[in-house]
């Protein structure tokens, strides 16, 4: 390595999903924000709209999706959806033969992937 290049480390530390760049001086240099290496899981499921479904996973993200995209979840009744229970793939309920995993709810991984 020539005299004068920076060398960088990366620390493994991750804080509030935070990836924290260090040089040799221990400066801050860049932080990358998201959630990097954070594998989502599903802590909670609720229907507060008709027509609609919020996941909230361990990591604080929420978000809201519609049942349209689930026709085997609308098929469960109405005084049953808040009785689902986790498996080790995903959510399913008693009265559903389906188990919905979290790559359904997020979306195709390989697509919105943008590590090759």
């Amino acid at each position: 390595m020539r005299t004068g290049q920076l060398k960088f480390y990366i620390f493994k530390k991750i804080y509030a999903q935070n990836i924290t760049l260090y040089h040799s001086k221990n400066k801050v240099m860049h932080r990358i924000e998201g959630y990097w290496n954070i594998e989502p899981k599903i802590k909670k499921i609720s229907f507060p709209l008709r027509g609609k479904m919020q996941v909230n996973l361990e990591d604080g993200r929420c978000m809201i999706i519609p049942l349209s995209a689930f026709p085997s979840i609308k098929k469960v009744p109405v005084n049953q959806r808040n009785k689902w229970y986790l498996t080790a793939g995903g959510i399913t309920w008693d009265t559903c033969p389906e188990v919905i995993h979290i790559e359904q709810i997020l979306g195709n991984y390989s697509r919105y992937s943008h590590e090759k």
